[in-house]
């Protein structure tokens, strides 16, 4: 980017609130899932085997899948809330980094296209886009030139009407400047 580079330390987490809540739900959904389809794998693969455990000082033989049950459930429940806690907060890392840019070229860009060419996209130095933000930047600062060019030659054409130059030299100077803009429109 260029020297006028500032870094933006952005305050809050939640910057598309919706967006990010969809992308943390769905992750842990897909952990939610990943348990239960490891659990009910693990159920039906332990299916017609015995184990034998003390329970109360006494040898209990019994079908594995039954006997190991409750710890799967226990286990999977305390690995869910842990993993969905770490989940939440990786998501919204990631997800920030992702929407925060996004905002700031949708709020950048809404300028430019109102017209105000001297905005520039501006992101940390870390994020992702940044070589987007320079191609924007790079296109916009194009655009405001070829705008002062067209405005430049708008004033000499006003100038020569003031002095009073032949109307055949002011034609010549507008059809000029037409030709310009139609090349640049490609139409």
């Amino acid at each position: 980017m260029s020297q006028e580079t500032r870094t933006y330390a952005r305050k809050h987490y939640f910057i598309k609130r919706d967006f990010q809540t969809r992308v943390i739900l769905k992750f842990c959904l897909l952990l939610l899932m990943g348990l239960v389809i490891s659990a009910i794998l693990l159920v039906l693969f332990s299916q017609g085997t015995l184990t034998s455990s003390f329970q109360h000082s006494r040898l209990v033989i019994e079908n594995t899948s039954q006997a190991i049950l409750p710890v799967i459930l226990y286990t999977s429940l305390i690995t869910l809330a842990l993993l969905t806690v770490a989940t939440i907060f990786v998501t919204l890392f990631i997800s920030h980094r992702i929407a925060g840019p996004l905002f700031r070229f949708e709020k950048e860009l809404k300028e430019i296209g109102e017209g105000n060419l001297t905005k520039q996209v501006m992101l940390r130095k870390k994020d992702q886009t940044a070589e987007l933000a320079e191609s924007i930047n790079s296109m916009v600062n194009a655009l405001r030139e070829k705008v002062l060019c067209v405005h430049a030659e708008l004033e000499e054409i006003i100038s020569a009407v003031r002095e009073g130059i032949p109307p055949q030299v002011i034609e010549e100077r507008l059809e000029r400047l037409d030709r310009e803009i139609k090349k640049n429109l490609r139409t």
